[in-house]
């Protein structure tokens, strides 16, 4: 990593940011266009929902299906499947990225020892000194601190620049031109309902037509049915199109949620500070995995409401990837019995603390923090006594396991008496 280079580079930007232009009017209309242009496939897919709804509702049900039983069979299951659809596809869509916090921003001072370092090695060792109190422990190829140029800070782990937003998102697992959104650690839950509801709907409508097909087909009929026969025909083969290609990548999202893994995480190993490369860093078994995406709570688990567990920027991972005497700020050893459901020792940090706290921008700012000055803190840690917790649901234990700092809570925010929770929270949850 050499950013030496660069210096002259930055600060042109940074004078140039400051000024009053910014590119003239003819740049802000071709940003404009080229941010209408991104609408497109999601527009393409909104008209192929609002076709299928008119081939199957108008064409299928109301002028092909003669038993009033199965037309309503017919339009209750469909209706319920594509309330769920249209909801994930919506939540997935206009959900916020999960932006990186200030605390994470390399500040002025900081990066100009950066930026006028004589050797990488010199540059580490800035970057290592400034990132000793934040919760990283994953590193680049060459052992150094993750570093992005772009947005000026120091990457936390699982969060990766996007190229197409601009700036660095959470848990980044790629960005998908068809929702016009990264899908990242705030909508992956939302991301992979919509593929196995958009599954769901293709099959139904796929299996519900072709009973039909003969029919349609023949000559005998009431008037309508021949006119809309090419409808029904074509929305048999177009679902029956999309399903396949949505078996294999809703299968292969299942995949991943279950190895607790990312698409960028299955094409590039994370690397960790101690231990190297480790595609299962942060696999803590399937069930563990899935409730890290889904939640704890099984009735909320396919509804498209935020359930994730966490905060985007601290995750369990393996005792090996720590160091054996002090585990970074915001990280714990968490102790699970294979054959006992509890946990015993944890270190809380106080509850207004930076440890676990989750700093989302919602006015689409670069900066996250805006003109805030970064300022380095230590988090004291409150050690609890040991006690028990039992699971009122089973998990897949592990031994040395390290989980986040973070204080128990409740699905309604409240810290339970004598209870410590499984290890993560919600953003709602986190003051």
């Amino acid at each position: 990593m050499s950013v030496a280079g660069n210096y002259d580079h930055y600060h042109r930007n940074s004078s140039h940011s400051s000024g009053s232009s910014g590119g003239g009017p003819r740049a802000e209309r071709c940003a404009c266009c080229v941010r209408t242009m991104k609408w497109f496939p999601v527009l393409f897919i909104v008209a192929v929902i609002a076709w299928s709804y008119y081939a199957f509702v108008v064409q299928l049900t109301f002028f092909t299906v003669t038993g009033v039983l199965q037309r309503i069979l017919f339009l209750l299951f469909y209706h319920l499947i594509l309330v769920m659809f249209l909801w994930s596809y919506y939540r997935t869509v206009f959900t916020d990225i999960g932006r990186v916090p200030a605390r994470f921003r390399v500040p002025r001072s900081e990066l100009d020892r950066l930026l006028r370092a004589q050797s990488e090695d010199e540059q580490k060792q800035i970057l290592e000194a400034f990132a000793k109190q934040l919760p990283i422990v994953t590193r680049t190829l060459n052992a150094s601190v993750r570093f992005c140029e772009k947005c000026r800070l120091i990457k936390p782990d699982r969060a990766h620049h996007c190229s197409v937003c601009g700036v660095c998102v959470l848990k980044l697992d790629h960005h998908c031109p068809w929702v016009n959104n990264c899908i990242n650690f705030t909508n992956y839950k939302f991301f992979i309902l919509f593929l196995g509801y958009a599954l769901v709907y293709c099959l139904y409508v796929a299996f519900s037509t072709v009973m039909y097909m003969e029919l349609i087909w023949s000559a005998s009929g009431r008037e309508g049915k021949i006119d809309g026969r090419f409808h029904i025909l074509f929305l048999f083969f177009v679902s029956l199109m999309f399903a396949i290609s949505l078996v294999s990548l809703f299968g292969y999202h299942v995949y991943l949620v279950l190895l607790n893994r990312t698409t960028l995480e299955s094409f590039r190993t994370p690397i960790f500070r101690y231990g190297g490369p480790d595609k299962n860093g942060f696999s803590l078994g399937k069930m563990n995995n899935f409730q890290e995406v889904f939640g704890d709570n099984r009735k909320l688990w396919f509804v498209p409401v935020y359930t994730s567990l966490g905060d985007g920027m601290v995750y369990p991972v393996h005792a090996s990837h720590l160091a054996a005497s002090t585990p970074p700020p915001g990280m714990t050893t968490l102790v699970m019995s294979p054959s006992h459901h509890h946990q015993q020792q944890l270190q809380l940090p106080p509850p207004n603390s930076a440890a676990g706290r989750r700093n989302h921008n919602d006015d689409g700012d670069d900066d996250d923090g805006g003109n805030e000055d970064f300022t380095t803190t230590t988090s004291k840690l409150e050690t609890v006594n040991e006690h028990k917790y039992n699971h009122n649901h089973h998990h897949h234990l592990y031994d040395n396991v390290q989980a986040p700092v973070v204080p128990p809570v409740r699905h309604n925010g409240t810290v339970p008496n004598g209870d410590v929770a499984g290890g993560m929270r919600r953003p709602e949850d986190i003051v």
